[in-house]
This record gives structure tokens, sequence and C-alpha cells, in this order.
């Protein structure tokens, strides 16, 4: 049998929080999600003046995140990304019409090896939105390191 650590919402608003702060720095509206291991939404919080789309676009980067424990940038990545035309994963994104994306934003979350959730960011362009999750994850990094727990806090992850 196997323990599994798992991600709560004071986690999730610690997260978010982090990543308003850099949105805010960087003067970007955006929208964050935060998910479990199985996708589903913990928290997600729109920023005024955010697009419309954010919440259902980030959900999907956080979706696509957790569940395939990768950052969704990766899927993308010249020339060998798995979701270009000719390479295994081309057309991935329409098994999940709707929840998965294959472009940057999403970034899993990743607790002493595991992947216990998922970020997603949506409202900047890429180079916005690796600030906005890599300070999400930083946040949940220090917070979580002084009870022991290893963090990764960085845009590529692909586990």
């Amino acid at each position: 049998m196997k323990q599994a650590l798992r991600l709560e919402l004071k986690e999730a608003k610690l997260m978010i929080e982090a990543g308003l702060a850099k949105a805010r720095e960087i003067n970007v509206p955006e929208t964050i999600a935060i998910v479990d291991d199985g996708g589903y939404l913990i928290a997600l919080e729109r920023m005024d003046g955010a697009r419309i789309t954010g919440p259902e676009i980030s959900i999907a980067k956080a979706f696509t995140a957790a569940g395939h424990k990768r950052s969704t940038h990766l899927f993308n990545t010249p020339p060998n990304g798995p979701a270009l035309p000719n390479n295994e994963a081309y057309g991935i994104q329409l098994m999940f019409p709707g929840k998965f994306a294959v472009f940057v934003g999403g970034f899993p979350i990743v607790v002493n090896g595991e992947v216990i959730g998922g970020v997603g960011i949506s409202g900047g362009n890429g180079e916005q939105d690796i600030a906005v999750g890599t300070a999400a994850l930083q946040a949940l990094k220090e917070h979580l390191s002084e009870a022991g727990y290893e963090v990764i806090a960085e845009a590529n992850i692909k586990k």
C-alpha cells in the first residue's frame, strides 16, 4: 500500500496569492487555477481585467500538467514535441476536447518526486505565464520546505 500526499485548499490559496503578486508585479491580468492529482479544481482566481476565457484555459492547462505529469509547453517544443505533427502524440488534445492544453502555462505540482496536482496560468504571453507559474510553485516550495518536503519550482518539468 502506498501513502499519498494531498494538495489542500490552504496550499492552493498560498500558490494563487504568490501567482497574483507576480502578475501584479509584471502588470498582467492573469487567471490561475490549481487542481489536485486527478485534475479536479481546488481553487481558481481571475484578476480584474483578465480575459473571460482565462478560467477554462487555466483549468485545462492545470488538468493537462497534473494528468500527464509534465509542463504543457513540452508537448509542443520543436522539433520533438510529442504533440507536433508526425510525432507520437500528435492530436492528443482531441482525446479530451476542451480539457487538454498543449501550449505554455501549465505546470505539474511535484512534491517529494510525486505529482500531487497542477497549476494553470492564462492571460499573459508564454514568458509571463511561466513567471507567474514559477512564482506559485516557489511559494509552495518555501512553505513546504519548512516541513522537510521537496518541491520542484521550475517551468520545464517532465516527470
